[in-house]
């Protein structure tokens, strides 16, 4: 069974609730280290729980955002202890 580490999971949480944003923006408003951010943006892109997205301001910095539909996949297929956070309950509804 795949599960999803807790700075995964906060990171996944935090752009559900802002929206697109790039690592260092993630760092900053969610007070989160960049190396954590890096590795739990890894994690979530491998598996598909989010996408990297062109930004169009700044080509250089890439935008994150969950995948709401693979979010609600992981979750049935890996059973709700593959995502152990309240927060996440935001992701399942959409």
């Amino acid at each position: 069974m795949k599960a999803l580490t807790k700075s995964a999971v906060d990171v996944l949480s935090h752009l559900a609730s802002t929206g697109p944003m790039s690592p260092n923006d993630i760092t900053e408003s969610a007070e989160i280290p960049p190396r954590t951010v890096s590795h739990a943006l890894k994690r979530l892109l491998r598996y598909k729980l989010c996408k990297k997205i062109p930004n169009l301001q700044d080509m250089r910095r890439p935008l994150y955002v969950p995948n709401y539909e693979k979010v609600r996949e992981f979750v049935k297929h890996n059973g709700s202890d593959s995502v152990t956070e309240d927060n996440l309950t935001i992701l399942l509804q959409r």
